[in-house]
């Protein structure tokens, strides 16, 4: 099974070198990397030059936000499962690959995630927040809970039937599609109780409390698009399950 991992960056000289040394660093080797930039100024695609062993494609232009990165990625993608991995993110181990793979051997499963550590910018073995998710079941959603999204790994097929990321979402983008995809359209998931990926905090990814009120109307907007009905606690819900993460 061919896995393409798409990395989005934008003047990332400060940490993509650890992303793609998490990614060189993996055992399963059916594996195509795509290198989306956003045009950097800095050293970031001359390091991407170090790395061309485990490079199949980059792209280096303007692009309209993370979310746009990703699309082009997916378009560019030829791999049977995408998955994504940011610049300020790296896997937890050498084996986090293949054990997203192993369980997409189950034909039934659609998309898979796992668990999240956030951990200090430069000390990376200090860990700031905790994601744990939880077996999936539909009624999650109800109650605020989403998969964290940079482990959230889904068969191609599917964004060329049910949509890619939907660019009016400036901050939830993200949200929408796995609400789209999961809830709206009923999909297969498999949670894998493991921490599957460490992410930076501090970095693109990581929201401001503006953007985190913006974001939370989004998501209202993001039920309403899907022809969802949310119960009435489900917007303030999510926000604040996220605060109990840092004290795990």
């Amino acid at each position: 099974m061919r896995i393409s991992v798409i990395t989005s960056c934008f003047n990332s000289a400060q940490t993509i070198r650890a992303t793609l040394e998490s990614l060189r660093a993996q055992d399963y080797q059916e594996l195509e990397l795509i290198i989306v930039d956003g045009g950097s100024t800095d050293d970031t695609m001359s390091i991407v030059s170090d790395y061309d062993d485990i490079v199949s494609i980059s792209v280096s232009e303007p692009d309209r936000g993370i979310y746009d990165a990703l699309n082009k990625g997916i378009a560019l993608s030829t791999g049977e499962v995408i998955g994504f991995l940011h610049s300020d993110d790296f896997f937890a181990f050498p084996q986090s690959l293949s054990t997203i793979v192993n369980a997409f051997q189950d034909q039934g499963v659609d998309a898979v995630y796992g668990d999240l550590d956030y951990v200090h910018r430069i000390d990376e073995l200090k860990i700031v927040r905790q994601w744990r998710s939880k077996t999936f079941n539909n009624n999650l959603f109800y109650e605020g809970w989403m998969p964290a999204h940079p482990t959230f790994y889904l068969r191609k097929k599917h964004y060329s039937q049910f949509g890619t990321y939907d660019l009016s979402f400036r901050q939830s983008a993200d949200y929408e599609l796995m609400l789209r995809m999961l809830l709206k359209h009923e999909l297969k998931a498999h949670y894998i109780p493991q921490v599957l990926i460490k992410m930076r905090v501090g970095g693109a990814s990581n929201v401001t409390l503006k953007n985190r009120w913006n974001a939370n109307k989004e998501d209202a907007r993001a039920w309403k698009k899907n022809g969802l009905k949310a119960k009435f606690h489900t917007r303030w819900m999510k926000p604040l399950s996220k605060v109990f993460q840092y004290f795990k």
